[in-house]
C-alpha cells in the first residue's frame, strides 16, 4: 500500500506514535509518506521506503493567522495524486481529519477516490475537541472519516459519550518496538551506563514529557525530592515546554539542582530509558501513556495516576493478574514517594515487577502485534 501519514511533528503522543507507525509500516513494505509543515522530529531522512512532503503556507498581509489547514489539504490531494496513494491515515483530529476531507473531496470531483483513517490521541478530544467553537466541526470530521481507531477504549467511550458520535471506532493501542525499547543485556553494562547520571548506590528517577501543565512536571521534582530524603537519588527529565522553568525554580528552591537532571528533548529515549529504576508519571490526564510504555518495555516500571486509559496499561495489581506498576491519585505526591521507596526497598518485589514490566509491553504491546491491525484496519477502509 501508499500511505499518506499527517500528524503534529512535534514532540508529543500524536506525532511520535504516527512517526513510529510509519516506520513500522515501511519495514513491512508498504511506501510511506508523511505531510506536514515539518519532519517529524524522529525520522532521520535515511529510512527506506519513507518520503517526506512540506506543506508550504504563505504570510499574506490579508490573513492574521496562516490558513495552514487549507494549505494542508490542498497539498495532500497533490501528494496523494502525484504518487498515486491509496489513502491517508490522519493523526489527531483537529485540523488533519478536516483537511484531509477536504482533499477527498477535491479528488472526488475529479474522480479520484482517496479514503481517509483518523486517529483519536487525547486532546484532541478531551480538550481542544469539546472547545464548543471547535465541538461540531470536531463530530464532524470524525463521523465523515472512512475509519476511525482510538488508542484507548477510555478514549473510545469517551468520544462517544461527549460528541454523540454513532460511527464505529476501532480501538488500536499505542505500541512500542520491543528489539528497540528493551533493557540493557547484562547488569554490568547497564552499571557502566549508569554512571553518566548516578553512582551505583543511587536510584535514578526519570519522567519523559512534553512538559505541558497537564502533566504536571513539578510534581515529578516534588515526589523526588520526598524520595531523595530517605535514599540517594537522582532525577532525569527528559523533555522540554512550558512547565520547564518552573520545574527548576522548584528544583533550586528544593537545594537539589544538582541531583536534577534537564535534559532537554531527546531522539534516542530507547537508550535513556534503560538507566532508570522507575519511570514517574504524574499526568493529570493520560489517554494511554506511551512513555510508561516505552518505559515498561525497558524493564522500568512507571509510578503513575490513576486516570483515562492508564490503568489499561499499567497494572498495580489489584484487577488484573500481575503487578507492573503503581497507580496514584492525581497530586497525591507523598503516597507516590511512599510507593517509589517501598519499591526500591524491597529488591524482590521490584525485580518481579520490573520483569512483569518487560513481559507486559512484548505480550499486548509490541509493534509486531499492534501494527499489523493496523494494517487489517487499512485493507476494511479500502474494501468498503
Amino acid at each position: 500500500m501508499r500511505i499518506g501519514i499527517t500528524c503534529y511533528p512535534t514532540y508529543g503522543g500524536s506525532g511520535v506514535v504516527a512517526t513510529e507507525l510509519g516506520i513500522e509500516l515501511a519495514r513491512l513494505g508498504h511506501e510511506v509518506h508523511f505531510i506536514s509543515y515539518s519532519q517529524p522530529f524522529r525520522l532521520n531522512g535515511r529510512d527506506e521506503g519513507i518520503f517526506y512532503h512540506e506543506v508550504p503556507v504563505s504570510n499574506y498581509p490579508l490573513f492574521e493567522f496562516p490558513p495552514y489547514d487549507l494549505a494542508l489539504a490542498s497539498r495532500m490531494a497533490e501528494v496523494a495524486e502525484y504518487y498515486s496513494l491509496d489513502l491517508l491515515h490522519v493523526h489527531y483530529a483537529i485540523p488533519h481529519s478536516v483537511s484531509a476531507l477536504l482533499a477527498r473531496q477535491m479528488l472526488a470531483a475529479g474522480g479520484r477516490r482517496l479514503p481517509f483513517v483518523t486517529t483519536l490521541h487525547g486532546t484532541d478530544i478531551t480538550l481542544v475537541g469539546l472547545d464548543r467553537s471547535y465541538l461540531p466541526i470536531t463530530r464532524y470530521s470524525i463521523e465523515q472519516s472512512d475509519g476511525v481507531t482510538s488508542i484507548s477504549n477510555y478514549l473510545k467511550e469517551k468520544t462517544i459519550r461527549d460528541f454523540g458520535v454513532t460511527r464505529p471506532i476501532e480501538t488500536i493501542t499505542n505500541f512500542v518496538n520491543c528489539d528497540v525499547y528493551r533493557p540493557f543485556a547484562d547488569d554490568a553494562q547497564r552499571a557502566e551506563a549508569r554512571r553518566r547520571f548516578a553512582r551505583p548506590e543511587e536510584a535514578i528517577l526519570m519522567h519523559l514529557s512534553n512538559f505541558r501543565p497537564v502533566k504536571r512536571v513539578v510534581d515529578a521534582v516534588k515526589i523526588f525530592a520526598r524520595v531523595a530524603r530517605e535514599r540517594p537519588a537522582q532525577l532525569v527529565l527528559i523533555g522540554d515546554g512550558p512547565e520547564r522553568s518552573a520545574a527548576e525554580w522548584l528544583a533550586h528552591d528544593l537545594g537539589m539542582q544538582c541531583r536534577v537532571h534537564f535534559l532537554g528533548k531527546q531522539e534516542r529515549v530507547n537508550e535513556l530509558l534503560p538507566l532508570a529504576d522507575l519511570l514517574l508519571m504524574p499526568s493529570e490526564l493520560e489517554s494511554f501513556g506511551l512513555a510508561a510504555l516505552e518505559a515498561m518495555a525497558c524493564k522500568v516500571p512507571a509510578i503513575a495516576t490513576r486516570v483515562g486509559g492508564v490503568p489499561e496499561l499499567i497494572d498495580d495489581g489489584k484487577t488484573g493478574d500481575g503487578e507492573n506498576g503503581l497507580l496514584f491519585k492525581v497530586g497525591d505526591v507523598d503516597a507516590m514517594a511512599e510507593g517509589a521507596l517501598g519499591l526500591l526497598g524491597d529488591p524482590a518485589r521490584f525485580s518481579a515487577m520490573r520483569d512483569a514490566a518487560r513481559k507486559a509491553a512484548q505480550k499486548r504491546f509490541c509493534a509486531s502485534l499492534v501494527v499489523p491491525q493496523y494494517v487489517r484496519f487499512y485493507e476494511q477502509v479500502l474494501t468498503q
